[in-house]
């Protein structure tokens, strides 16, 4: 596991928080990411696998500045994950309700952006 393996990685737990389906949309299994599914599980593995390595790390007694540089790599890699999955949601669920209106423009805008207040807070 390399900084820059990570670099390239995707990013965060925030992505079960961004569900950007309509309820129809939910019985379906729509949903914004659905068409990069694949790329998406292919990232969460491989950052999977950072932090199988972060625990290696730790059980093998690696020097702290090392394995937090790791820390950082997979952190940036789940925050890069996340960035990808709310752009998703604004082209696909939030531009969806935008054509809509009404309500489900504003219940969209809100909940992205509460999405976005939860990445700055990580």
């Amino acid at each position: 596991m390399t900084t820059t393996e990570a670099a390239g990685a995707p990013v965060t737990d925030t992505a079960a928080a961004i569900d950007c389906a309509s309820s129809a949309d939910q019985d379906r299994g729509t949903h914004g990411y659905h068409k990069q599914k694949d790329e998406h599980l292919k990232r969460l593995r491989r950052i999977e696998g950072q932090i199988r390595g972060l625990q290696r790390m730790v059980d093998e007694d690696v020097y702290c500045i090392d394995i937090l540089t790791q820390v950082s790599a997979s952190t940036k890699a789940l925050q890069s994950f996340a960035l990808q999955l709310l752009e998703e949601h604004l082209r696909h669920c939030v531009a969806d309700a935008a054509v809509k209106g009404g309500d489900e423009i504003d219940a969209k805008v809100e909940e992205a952006t509460k999405a976005v207040a939860r990445l700055l807070r990580t």
